[in-house]
């Protein structure tokens, strides 16, 4: 994650369209900012609930504080509450209470099982190579696809 200093040294500029909506054009290319609703075309504003570059940009430009547009998870006072609740450890085994309808619960394996061998590799093929017909022969004579030597039409007799 960039910080604000290396957002600003990758010379992004800022036009505002309206208060809230603003155009970065970051290295040749547009970002899309809306602050009303915390959301950047790149997707990194609205993933992480954290600001991205543009958005820091954005920000500066508008003198706003970042913090504000950063979700409630990542601020100190969040952080510190999630362990202000004591987590007690497990007693001994023996000692817990499990009830009668869970001891008695029979857990049994997966039904399927992993065929043996290495797995099959699952690549993706372009479109391209998806068209094509599958068993393409090709002449050795003239290197012309649909027939091969034998059938080739316009071969040389040997007599």
């Amino acid at each position: 994650m960039l910080t604000l200093n290396e957002a600003m040294s990758t010379r992004m500029t800022v036009v505002p369209s309206t208060e809230y909506l603003h155009t970065v054009n970051d290295g040749g290319r547009n970002y899309t900012v809306c602050l009303l609703e915390r959301k950047c075309v790149c997707g990194r504003f609205q993933v992480d609930e954290l600001s991205c570059p543009h958005t820091w940009v954005v920000l500066k430009s508008k003198f706003l504080m970042p913090e504000e547009y950063c979700s409630n998870y990542y601020k100190p006072n969040t952080v510190v509450m999630t362990y202000d609740v004591p987590v007690y450890p497990l007693p001994d085994r023996n000692d817990w209470n499990i009830p009668a309808h869970v001891a008695e619960e029979v857990v049994l394996p997966p039904k399927w099982k992993r065929r043996p061998g290495r797995p099959k590799k699952k690549c993706d093929k372009p479109l391209s190579e998806l068209l094509q017909p599958k068993n393409q022969h090709s002449c050795s004579i003239y290197g012309l696809g649909g027939h091969n030597k034998r059938t080739c039409r316009n071969a040389p007799r040997n007599k």
